[in-house]
């Protein structure tokens, strides 16, 4: 990876953190915890929850499991993109998603041992998440796509 990359991904995962913490800083502020504001009626609304554990709440109260989780995350990409095993831009890009939103999760499990999730989609039944969560969730979703249907080196070459 070049040095050039290095700072556009290291920017981007700022970037994702510092919109992921200034949402959830908004919301923290406007939103009482439990209480809800309409966004687009019937769709989507924000409602301010706190989450101790993962996605839709699992593992709750294994706050330093979660930072831990994050340490090891950045160590292991770090390993592979050392060892040229992660070279290609999009996984690189998927990966800085990742963490970006990692991150920006890891902050708020750091100063408050809860993470501040908000978007609560109303048309389906489904968990309320933060800003982190999309950009983990869009990462992963981009990085298995790329594995499963565009990255041929693990083609039978018979």
């Amino acid at each position: 990876m070049t040095k050039r990359r290095g700072l556009l991904m290291a920017l981007f995962m700022a970037a994702t953190v510092a919109l992921d913490q200034i949402t959830k800083a908004l919301v923290r502020a406007q939103i009482p915890i439990g209480h809800a504001v309409p966004v687009l009626p019937g769709i989507v609304q924000l409602t301010h929850v706190e989450n101790e554990g993962a996605a839709f709440s699992m593992l709750g109260g294994a706050r330093w499991f979660f930072l831990a989780l994050v340490l090891v995350y950045f160590g292991g990409v770090a390993l592979l993109i050392r060892r040229r095993v992660i070279t290609k831009p999009v996984e690189l890009w998927a990966l800085a998603a990742i963490g970006g939103g990692a991150l920006g999760n890891a902050v708020d499990r750091a100063v408050s041992g809860v993470v501040t999730d908000m978007i609560e989609p109303l048309f389906m039944e489904f968990a309320v998440f933060n800003v982190a969560d999309i950009f983990i969730t869009c990462g992963a979703v981009l990085l298995a796509m790329y594995v499963l249907f565009f990255d041929r080196k693990h083609e039978d070459k018979s």
